[in-house]
């Protein structure tokens, strides 16, 4: 039942958002009496918690030995691009390959993480595997500012949550040559674009070659 609840919950709070949904929303959903969602979440932001981490732990863990093989495979060396497509590539598959109730998370991620109390949920689930991520920018980047590689992480997971929202845009923007469901094409530029900037902006504030 718990389930049941965790995926009728993600669907609303995905669509409508923590303040936009009800107990008796989920519970009329899943098809059963408030006072069942109840017994098992005392209130509506237990349930939110509830949902933002059954993913996060799949997510996390999934990108965390992602990196971790990949630093091994680079023999300690890793480059941006190639940290940076351990880091999305991994989770682009997730995503995609999930089937529809990811795609919810998705969008609720990209939803939350645009909140106060959501980016707390954020700080709470993803710190560790983020400053995995960061570590080994680090060490492609020996030479840029620290702050750059912080802020080029922020501009990395902007571009990634709003992919993951799947809002249809880039559909309308581009007359239909692009589509928000394509992730192999998302796979194909991502890394690659944001590696170029770690380049540029390093580069340009002093930072010396990037790899």
């Amino acid at each position: 039942m718990t389930e049941q609840i965790l995926d009728a919950a993600e669907h609303l709070f995905s669509r409508h958002g923590l303040y936009g949904v009800t107990l008796k929303d989920v519970a009329q959903r899943v098809g059963v009496h408030h006072t069942l969602v109840n017994y098992y979440y005392n209130d509506k932001k237990q349930l939110f918690d509830a949902v933002i981490a059954r993913r996060a732990e799949v997510t996390s863990g999934l990108r965390m030995k992602a990196l971790d093989e990949y630093e091994e495979a680079s023999g300690g060396k890793p480059t941006v691009e190639g940290a940076l497509h351990a880091f999305l590539d991994t989770d682009l598959d997730l995503y995609h390959q999930g089937g529809e109730k990811w795609k919810n998370y998705g969008a609720l991620g990209a939803l939350a993480s645009n909140t106060s109390y959501g980016a707390e949920l954020m700080d709470l689930h993803f710190d560790p595997v983020v400053l995995r991520l960061i570590g080994l920018l680090k060490k492609a980047l020996p030479d840029c500012a620290e702050e750059d590689i912080f802020w080029g992480y922020h501009f990395v997971t902007g571009a990634l949550m709003l992919t993951l929202a799947r809002t249809g845009r880039i559909d309308r923007l581009s007359g239909g040559l692009c589509n928000s469901d394509d992730y192999d094409a998302v796979k194909a530029r991502m890394a690659t674009f944001m590696a170029a900037g770690f380049k540029s902006i390093c580069e340009q504030r002093g930072g010396g070659e990037v790899r």
